[in-house]
């Protein structure tokens, strides 16, 4: 019924006489005296601090909004609500979960045997695995964080070294560093592995002048088992030692000139006969 003259009236309306909050909300118009601005405000009766203008407010508010779990951990609220109920949970990646708050994850590392054979032992159960455990050898020493420990032993208890090799570990009190030693029968040495003990019999002329030497098995440790064959005649052998080879003492011409040489039996060395 508000009449004016020479234009448009102005009909004081107040926007939230429609309820356009809905329920649970209060409605309010800072302009109620001027036409429909849409300015009107939705306010939720549980939580005043939850309002919009122009339209109804969301009166329920996510927890994990604010970010209020560790990090690693998984937020979740869910009964969002208008208020802050503390009813948000926080789980850990093992599993373990926390209503309210970040959770406590508890996880001893030591639990998957990282440390194999070593003692194992971690000093921060009660928090997120951090790699700090700590491996220890037999005996209390050393040890290592995060990591197998390097223990002291004598490498040659693996026995590295050929049969009939001697093997020594010169730092038998320091972890494995592969300087152990492989000696022959023979002298030859090697450093962190089997010696090759090559050795040719035949090298220390065991069998003389006028005969051959063979050895047949030269990179195999002094088995004794060169030969000597005799120059002169080769089917005359021995093993071990000089072959007794022929000898004919009318090779030195020792007759007479006219006369004939003959040595009946050609004993090996002379015999005079």
């Amino acid at each position: 019924g508000v009449v004016t003259t020479g234009g448009p009236a102005t009909c004081t309306l107040d926007e939230c006489a429609a309820a356009p909050c809905g329920g649970a909300q209060s409605c309010n118009d800072p302009n109620p005296a001027y036409n429909s601005q849409h300015d009107f405000v939705c306010t939720c009766v549980v939580n005043a601090a939850l309002m919009a203008v122009d339209k109804p407010a969301i009166c329920t508010l996510d927890e994990c909004a604010a970010t209020p779990c560790a990090m690693g951990q998984v937020c979740m609220d869910s009964t969002p609500t208008p208020l802050l109920t503390g009813d948000f949970t926080c789980t850990c990646t093992n599993g373990i979960v926390a209503v309210g708050g970040s959770a406590v994850c508890d996880f001893d590392e030591c639990s998957t045997m990282p440390c194999g054979a070593q003692t194992c032992s971690d000093p921060a159960q009660a928090a997120n695995s951090l790699q700090d455990y700590v491996c220890t050898c037999p005996g209390g020493t050393p040890s290592a964080t995060g990591a197998v420990a390097r223990c002291a032993r004598d490498e040659c208890d693996d026995t590295p070294c050929s049969t009939g090799q001697t093997c020594n570990d010169p730092t038998p009190t320091l972890p494995s560093t592969g300087d152990y030693t492989c000696t022959c029968g023979n002298g030859v040495q090697s450093v962190g592995g089997p010696a090759v003990c090559d050795l040719n019999e035949c090298l220390a002329i065991p069998c003389g002048t006028g005969q051959t030497c063979a050895d047949p098995n030269s990179a195999i440790t002094s088995q004794h088992d060169f030969t000597c064959t005799c120059n002169s005649d080769g089917a005359l052998v021995q093993t071990n030692g000089p072959a007794l080879c022929e000898h004919n003492e009318c090779t030195g011409t020792p007759c007479a000139a006219g006369l004939s040489c003959n040595d009946p039996d050609r004993h090996p060395g002379s015999t005079g006969d």
